[in-house]
Order: structure tokens, then sequence, then C-alpha cells
């Protein structure tokens, strides 16, 4: 199972994800926090923004919003921005 094992705040809704198969991307969270919800509103203020943390693999925030490692990896995937390690 893929985990997250590194998380670098990089820009305003962006970032850094390196996962347990030594592959990374910049995810930018600007799409998926267009979604108003309970949970993501509080994702709007910046310093809020920046207080993710990493629990089991998985992008936490305070506020019990949590995104899957793999549901992460399978959208920097599908979005070209993956950058997998040399074989």
């Amino acid at each position: 199972m893929i985990k997250i094992v590194q998380a670098v705040y990089q820009t305003r809704l962006e970032i850094k994800l390196r996962f347990s198969d030594g592959s990374f991307g910049v995810m930018d969270f600007s799409e998926m926090l267009s979604h108003k919800t309970s949970l993501t509103l509080a994702l709007e203020d910046g310093v809020f923004f920046q207080r993710f943390f990493i629990e089991l693999g998985a992008l936490c925030w305070p506020n019990g919003l949590e995104f899957s490692a793999g549901s992460l990896y399978k959208r920097l995937e599908e979005s070209g921005k993956l950058v997998k390690p040399a074989a």
C-alpha cells in the first residue's frame, strides 16, 4: 500500500508530496477546495492550510480533513505531475 512519507508546503495551495515508492509530485489543492464543505472551508485560511501533517501515511489537517495517499497519488499520476524514480 502506498503511503505519504513527506509533505512540504510550496505555495498558497500547493504541497510537495513524497510517496513510499520514491515517487513525488506537487499537489495543487485549489480544485479540491473549490468544493466548499465544512471541512474544506478552513483551508482557505493560509495559516491553517499549512498546519497539515501525515498520519498513517495520509495527509491530514487538525479539523479532521484527510486525503489518502492512494487518492493523491492517482490524481498526480492522471495529471502527469507524478515523478517516478528511475528503474
